[in-house]
């Protein structure tokens, strides 16, 4: 009894510590991939060589800023916002394996866990665009939620070809289960998760719902200091998560020749985050209808498109 204790307690202080530390990593490699790419002086001089101290500094930044909560809004929903946006991706750590066993939890039905648990982090966006009595907050708020809805489909639709795939929602087995030719097999449903994924987590160019040009940075627009860091943190987090899970459902997850299982994958989980960056700096904010297409008329035809191969396949194959 006292051994499975110390077992639980050791893969949750893991799970935490990479909650912690990953998408502090993730923040700190955005920084340089813009400098470089976009030119941009300050990121690569804060603290010296190769502007090492801009996280730090953005930090402290946040710790001098006072926490001011608006007259006109709803106190407690607004306090909880950002745990409701920041927590779900802790809870999704824990069911998505990095190597063979490695793994905090692992249950039989770990893709719907984590495609439900997900969807509640966009709910923080939402209760924060409500509760912050801003007009620019609310309609924030208000295309988070549309954004949600529109992109929730393709998302499950494309991991539901995976699972149907492998034959199992477990994660752990559906990594076991693959094999280097669903590359090109699930290639469509990789595109369309990725994508659906940016969309949710409200990355560039599916950032209508923050839009600083016109609705200032939309459901946070009220939110300083320390709270509005969390959402920083929960963006993070969330890139972390989605290019995890891209790994664990498309990319093989753990398997790779030479090096170990879990430096697999966090290569190409950091490799995903890099791609996330990249279409950040390369690519310009889509109008609110263009999103609605891009959703109801691109992406949930090619994520059916990839179910309907992947039901082909299993048939042919036996």
């Amino acid at each position: 009894m006292a051994a499975q204790v110390l077992d639980i307690a050791v893969r949750l202080v893991v799970v935490v510590a990479a909650f912690l530390v990953l998408p502090l990593v993730a923040g700190q490699m955005e920084h340089k991939v813009m400098a470089h790419m976009q030119a941009r002086l300050g990121p690569m001089y804060a603290g010296g060589f190769h502007g090492w101290a801009q996280l730090i500094a953005d930090g402290v930044k946040f710790l001098q800023k006072e926490d001011v909560i608006p007259a006109a809004a709803d106190r407690r929903v607004f306090a909880l916002a950002p745990a409701v946006a920041l927590v779900p991706y802790l809870v999704v750590l824990v069911v998505v394996p990095v190597g063979p066993g490695l793994v905090g939890v692992d249950l039989d039905a770990g893709l719907f866990f984590v495609l439900a648990v997900m969807g509640v982090g966009v709910l923080g966006s939402i209760m924060a665009g409500w509760a912050s009595g801003n007009k620019y907050s609310l309609m924030g708020g208000m295309r988070s939620a549309a954004q949600l809805v529109s992109y929730e489909l393709p998302l499950v639709l494309a991991a539901s070809s995976v699972a149907m795939a492998a034959g199992t929602l477990s994660l752990p087995g559906i990594v076991e289960a693959w094999q280097w030719w669903w590359l090109p097999w699930q290639a469509i449903g990789a595109v369309v998760f990725f994508t659906a994924g940016l969309a949710e987590l409200r990355r560039p160019p599916f950032d209508m719902p923050i839009a600083e040009s016109e609705i200032i940075m939309g459901p946070m627009t009220e939110y300083t200091g320390i709270r509005f860091a969390l959402f920083m943190l929960a963006e993070y987090a969330g890139i972390i998560v989605l290019s995890a899970l891209t790994t664990v459902l498309f990319l093989g997850g753990w398997q790779g020749p030479l090096l170990p299982g879990p430096v697999w994958t966090l290569l190409k989980v950091f490799a995903l985050v890099f791609v996330v960056i990249w279409v950040r700096v390369s690519y310009p904010r889509l109008r609110e209808d263009q999103l609605q297409r891009l959703a109801w008329t691109g992406l949930v035809p090619l994520a059916l498109a990839q179910l309907a191969l992947t039901g082909l396949v299993r048939v042919l194959a036996g």
